[in-house]
C-alpha cells in the first residue's frame, strides 16, 4: 500500500527543499524525494547548488582569495610571510566540510518542519482518482501517492558533442570542484559562470588559464561597459581570453587534453592543457522522471512546460527551478518553490523575473539586476546613465581593491531605476540594495537621497545614483 501525502516534491535542491518546507509550514503533509549521495552513500540534500555548484565553488573561491592575498598583497600591509604554500587536499577537504554542513542543515530543517524525506530517485507511475502514484527507487523501492506534485529535478551540465565528461580530464562543474592538484595549464571552453569562477580559483593558485569563448563578445548577457571592465581586470590578472573561437576536435592522452580551434582571425591553433573545463550551459534534468507515464509535457529542449504560475499541463502538477523556463539560478528556484507552495494553499505567490539578481563570483565580482544599456537601446527606451568608480571610494582604497564601478540606469522621464550593474569588490552584497529599490519602483533620486554609512562600499551605489543627475560628490 502506498504512503499518501498532500504534496510530494521530487528533487531536494534549492527549489525542491524550499517548496517542501514552505508547504509544510502551510499545514500540508509533505514528502520530498532526492537521490543525491555523499561519499558514504548517505543522503546529500541541496542538489547541484549545495553539492557541486554554488556552495563548494564559493568555499574554494574563499580559499584561493586568501592565498592570493597572502602571496601578493600582505606585504602592502606590513605583513611578512616565509615559505608560503598551498595544501590543495586540505583546501578541498574544507570545501567538503562546508558542503556537508549544508547537507546536514537541510536534513535538520526537514525534521524541524516535519517534512518526510525519501532517499532515492522519484518517478511518475500513474495518475488515478485525482492522485499521482510516485515510485521511489532507492536502497528499497517505495510507492507514494500525492494530490499535488512539485517537480524540482534541476539541470545537468551540457557536454560538447564528441567530448563527453570523464571528470578526470574533461570536466563539468562536478569535476572542476574535485581537482586534486594545481594544474600547470587549465583550459575553459565557454565563459560560463561556473567555468569562470573555477578558472579564477586555479589561476590564483598558479595555473595558466586560457578561456576559449565562441561569441565575439565577452559575457554577452552582461552590460557591455561592465563586461569590458571585467575583461580588462581578468586579462591584467593573467587570464588569457580568446573570443570568437571555434572549437574543433578534442582529444585526451598522457599529456592531458588537446583542443583544436580556429581563432577570430581564422587561424587554426591547438591548445594543450592538463585539464579542460567545459562551461557552455546546462540542460533541464528530466532523466528517469517518466514524464510520459502521465503525459507530462516537455518542450523541444527537454524542459517541463509551465505557465507563469509554474503549472504544468497536468492538474495539480507543478515544476520549478532549472527544469523549467527562465534563468537557471538557485535563488530563482527558491522563490518559485515558495510561490508554488503558497499557490497550492490558495494564496497568491509571486516571482518578479525583472528583479532577479545575477552574480558571478570572480574577483572582481560581477552583479546586476534589471536591464542592460544594450537592452534599453534595443527597446528604444529613453534612459539616463550614471557611473561611479571604486577608485574614488574610500573603503575600496582601504581594502586595497579599487577595480570596477557601479552603473545605474534610470528612465529619462520618470527617473525610475531600470537596471544596476556592478563590477568590483563585494558586488554580490551591494546588489541587494538595488533589488529592493527596483521592487519598490524607486527612482535614482531616492537612492541619492538615502544616507549611506561612511566609509562603505555602498557609497559607490549612492554616488552612481547621483551621477545619473550628473552631480557626484566624490568624483
Amino acid at each position: 500500500m502506498s504512503k499518501q501525502f498532500d504534496v510530494i516534491v521530487i528533487g531536494g535542491g534549492p527549489g525542491g527543499y524550499i517548496a517542501a518546507i514552505r508547504a509544510a509550514q502551510l499545514g500540508f503533509n509533505v514528502a520530498c524525494i532526492d537521490e543525491w549521495k555523499n561519499t558514504k552513500g548517505g543522503p546529500a540534500l541541496g542538489g547541484t547548488c549545495t553539492n557541486v555548484g554554488c556552495i563548494p565553488s564559493k568555499a574554494l573561491l574563499q580559499s584561493s582569495e586568501h592565498y592570493e592575498q597572502a602571496h601578493h598583497h600582505f606585504a602592502e600591509h606590513g605583513i611578512g610571510l616565509k615559505d608560503l604554500s598551498i595544501d590543495v587536499a586540505k583546501m578541498v577537504g574544507r570545501k567538503d566540510t562546508v558542503v556537508k554542513q549544508n547537507n546536514d542543515g537541510i536534513q535538520y530543517l526537514f525534521k524541524k518542519n516535519k517534512v518526510t524525506f525519501f532517499h532515492g530517485r522519484g518517478s511518475f507511475v500513474a495518475a488515478k482518482d485525482g492522485l499521482y502514484d510516485i515510485k521511489v527507487a532507492g536502497t528499497v523501492e517505495e510507492m507514494l501517492s500525492g494530490k499535488h506534485i512539485v517537480v524540482a529535478t534541476g539541470s545537468n551540465a551540457r557536454a560538447l558533442p564528441g567530448a563527453p565528461f570523464d571528470e578526470e580530464n574533461i570536466l563539468s562543474n562536478d569535476g572542476a570542484l574535485r581537482i586534486g592538484a594545481v594544474p600547470k595549464k587549465l583550459g575553459l571552453i565557454g565563459s560560463g559562470v561556473i567555468g569562470l569562477e573555477m578558472g579564477s580559483v586555479w589561476r590564483r593558485l598558479g595555473a595558466e588559464v586560457t578561456v576559449l569563448e565562441g561569441l565575439p563578445t565577452f559575457l554577452g548577457a552582461v552590460d557591455q561597459q561592465i563586461a569590458k571592465e571585467a575583461h580588462k581586470a581578468f586579462t591584467k590578472q593573467g587570464l588569457k581570453i580568446e573570443l570568437g573561437a571555434k572549437v574543433g576536435a578534442i582529444t585526451t592522452g598522457k599529456a592531458g587534453v588537446s583542443v583544436a580551434y580556429e581563432n577570430a582571425k581564422g587561424e587554426t591553433l591547438t591548445l594543450q592543457v592538463d585539464k579542460l573545463i567545459v562551461s557552455i550551459g546546462r540542460v533541464a534534468n528530466t532523466i528517469g522522471l517518466a514524464a510520459d507515464a502521465v503525459g507530462l509535457a516537455l518542450d523541444e529542449r527537454g524542459a517541463i512546460v509551465v505557465d507563469e504560475e509554474c503549472k504544468t499541463n497536468l492538474p495539480n502538477v507543478w515544476a520549478v527551478g532549472d527544469v523549467v523556463r527562465g534563468p537557471m539560478l538557485a535563488h530563482k528556484a527558491e522563490e518559485e518553490g515558495v510561490a508554488v507552495a503558497e499557490r497550492i494553499a490558495g494564496q497568491h505567490g509571486h516571482v518578479n523575473f525583472n528583479t532577479i539578481p545575477w552574480v558571478i563570483y570572480t574577483s572582481p565580482e560581477i552583479a546586476w539586476v534589471g536591464q542592460t544599456e544594450e537592452q534599453l537601446k534595443a527597446a528604444g527606451r529613453a534612459y539616463k546613465a550614471g557611473t561611479f568608480p571604486f577608485l574614488a571610494n574610500g573603503r575600496a582604497r582601504a581594502l586595497g581593491d579599487t577595480t570596477g564601478m557601479v552603473k545605474m540606469l534610470a528612465d529619462a522621464a520618470t527617473d525610475e531605476i531600470l537596471g544596476v550593474h556592478i563590477v568590483g569588490p563585494m558586488a554580490s552584497e551591494l546588489i541587494a540594495e538595488c533589488v529592493v529599490a527596483m521592487e519598490f519602483r524607486a527612482s535614482s533620486e531616492d537612492i541619492a537621497r538615502i544616507c549611506h554609512a561612511h566609509p562603505s562600499l555602498s557609497e559607490a551605489t549612492k554616488e552612481a545614483a547621483l551621477a545619473v543627475d550628473k552631480r557626484t560628490l566624490n568624483f
